[in-house]
C-alpha cells in the first residue's frame, strides 16, 4: 500500500534517534570552573598550611627536647668536674699526709738507731739528750772513761753525727758503791741522714774499766 506525505515533511524513520542540534552557549559553566580552580587551591593551601604547622610543632617539641637533655648533660658535667675537684683535693691530702709521714719517719729512724747504739753499749747509761737542730748533746753516766769512749766510737760508725765530742765527764758521788762517772757529748749531726740504720754497733777495741 502507497502512503503519501501531503505535509512535506520528512518524517523520521523509525528506530533511528534525531540528532542532537548544538546550541550557542552551552558547556561547563565558567563560574563553576572557577569554583572547582578556588576549591583545589583552598585545600592545596591549607594542607600545606597543616603541613607547615606539624612540622612547627614538632620542631618546637625536637627543639625543648634538645633543651632537656642540654640540662641534663650540663648537669652530668658539673657532677664530673665536682668529682674531679674531690678526686684532686683527695690526692693532695694523700699527697700531704704521705710528706708528714715521711718527716715523721726520719726523725723516728734517727732516734731510734740512737737507742739502739747506747744500748749495744756495755756499761752506758743515758740520762737526758737535748737537740738544738745542728747538735745533740748527751748527758748520762758510765762505769769507766773506757766505756765512755766505747759510746763515742759507736755514735761515730752510726753516720749519723759529723762529729762527736767529750764536753765534761767526772765521777759520780752518788753512786758510792761503784766507781761511776757522769759525762756530757756533743755530736754535731750530718746535714743529711741515712735512709737505712747499720747494723749493730761495734764495740770499740778499748776494753772496758
Amino acid at each position: 500500500m502507497i502512503r503519501i506525505n501531503l505535509l512535506g515533511v520528512p518524517r523520521t524513520k523509525r528506530g533511528k534517534r534525531a540528532a542532537a542540534v548544538s546550541t550557542p552557549g552551552s558547556g561547563p559553566s565558567p563560574i563553576l570552573v572557577g569554583l572547582f580552580v578556588i576549591g583545589i587551591t583552598v585545600l592545596g593551601l591549607g594542607y600545606l598550611y597543616n603541613k607547615a604547622n606539624n612540622d612547627h610543632e614538632k620542631l618546637q617539641s625536637d627543639l625543648q627536647v634538645a633543651i632537656r637533655e642540654n640540662q641534663r648533660l650540663s648537669t652530668v658535667k658539673a657532677t664530673y668536674e665536682k668529682t674531679q675537684k674531690e678526686a684532686e683535693e683527695f690526692k693532695r691530702r694523700v699527697r700531704v699526709i704521705d710528706d708528714l709521714q715521711s718527716a715523721r719517719t726520719g726523725p723516728v729512724d734517727f732516734l731510734q738507731q740512737v737507742a739502739n747504739t747506747i744500748n749495744n753499749t756495755d756499761a752506758v747509761w743515758l740520762q737526758a739528750m737535748t737537740d738544738d737542730g745542728k747538735n745533740i748533746d748527751f748527758t748520762g753516766t758510765a762505769l769507766s772513761p773506757n766505756a765512755v769512749a766505747d759510746l763515742m766510737v759507736n755514735l761515730q760508725k752510726t753516720g749519723l753525727f759529723k762529729t762527736v765530742e767529750i764536753k765534761e765527764t767526772s765521777q759520780d758521788s752518788a753512786m758510792k758503791e761503784l766507781q761511776a762517772f757522769k759525762f756530757e757529748l756533743i755530736c754535731e749531726k750530718v746535714s743529711q741522714q741515712p735512709t737505712k740504720p747499720e747494723k749493730k754497733a761495734e764495740r770499740s777495741p778499748v776494753a772496758a774499766g
